[in-house]
């Protein structure tokens, strides 16, 4: 019988367009805690396995994860740690929208119709996904998001290939900067993508050098993740269409549910959007997510609001990953 130094079993999805390789087994012994503490843990200890399912040859430098874990908290029904090409992150809205998708469609939980009610530990808080199921097929999945605000508003920073941008820097379950890319003379289409990859790295970079990011609540969430950048609608039935750069050079094919929540907030804290107005975020690809501003809130002394997003996902594949003893390249490798 044929055995392997590792074996990981995955279910693959997409959300969007964009990638989520959701690790149903083959997870190491995490010790207890805290979300935040079992994802410092395996960032310490066992980010041979990340690299293993996000790297070439088994991933790609734009690839995207996510490691189910059981609930810490009363109240949720799974635990979950995003993972991506640099490492780790601090939440994920199109990763929610694929859970959904194949916990319920796959029979993970005990299934009710019109729709699941699904719960989650993130490590940045608590969310609440409702799941369409018509009993043969999950639908449209929708996620009550942790609270939204701005972090700063009209940030300037000046970087070497676009000279001098402004934007907010907004959370929305990460911390992002969002700009217009006509301040860079761009739009968000697919063949500017290496203009828009360079712009977001540059903007992020200027904006880590100037601004402290500091989570008025949760010292473990202190990190910009990316910068988001929108323009006019460039396909059909959007308000708008965007991009998100993150991690190191990644980028979101889907409208990024953490950042379209982020921006439901900015344009609600800016009087731009209604209470309970829908909004049509696109992505760089086409595919949309929607959105409202369910409430007001408050974040520490900021101003905020809470948000409800919601998107399709489809499920791709199931697999079983294997390592050979003699395999050169273990932890795979990345290379753009």
């Amino acid at each position: 019988m044929l055995s392997y130094t590792r074996t990981v079993q995955t279910i693959d999805a997409h959300t969007g367009g964009e990638p989520l390789r959701i690790v149903v087994s083959g997870l190491p012994k995490i010790p207890a805690g805290t979300i935040l503490e079992q994802r410092a843990w395996l960032r310490e200890h066992r980010d041979d396995l990340r690299r293993f399912l996000m790297n070439e040859p088994r991933g790609h430098a734009d690839m995207y994860g996510a490691y189910l874990l059981p609930p810490v908290t009363a109240g949720a029904d799974f635990g979950v740690i995003f993972i991506h090409n640099e490492g780790y992150s601090d939440m994920c809205g199109h990763g929610i929208i694929a859970l959904g998708k194949v916990l319920v469609e796959m029979g993970y939980v005990e299934r009710t119709q019109p729709q699941t009610r699904i719960c989650f530990d993130a490590p940045a808080g608590f969310i609440e996904a409702f799941v369409e199921w018509d009993g043969v097929r999950a639908g449209k999945v929708s996620f009550n998001n942790v609270p939204a605000f701005i972090y700063r508003r009209d940030v300037e920073v000046e970087t070497p290939g676009f000279g001098k941008i402004t934007g907010d820097i907004v959370f929305g379950g990460a911390f992002y900067y969002y700009i217009n890319a006509a301040q860079a003379g761009l739009t968000v289409k697919p063949e500017l993508v290496r203009q828009l990859i360079q712009l977001g790295a540059e903007t992020k970079a200027a904006v880590m050098a100037k601004v402290a990011i500091a989570h008025p609540l949760e010292p473990g969430l202190n990190t910009l993740y990316g910068t988001i950048i929108d323009s006019e609608p460039n396909f059909p039935g959007a308000d708008q269409s965007n991009v998100c750069i993150f991690a190191d050079r990644e980028v979101d094919r889907s409208p990024t549910g953490t950042g379209t929540s982020g921006r439901a907030a900015q344009l609600f804290l800016r009087g731009q959007l209604a209470l309970d107005q829908h909004y049509v975020n696109g992505s760089i690809v086409g595919s949309n997510f929607g959105v409202r501003v369910t409430a007001a809130t408050k974040v520490g002394d900021f101003d905020g609001a809470l948000t409800e997003v919601s998107g399709y996902a489809h499920i791709m594949s199931t697999n079983q990953w294997v390592l050979e003893e003699s395999d050169p390249f273990p932890t795979g490798f990345f290379l753009r």
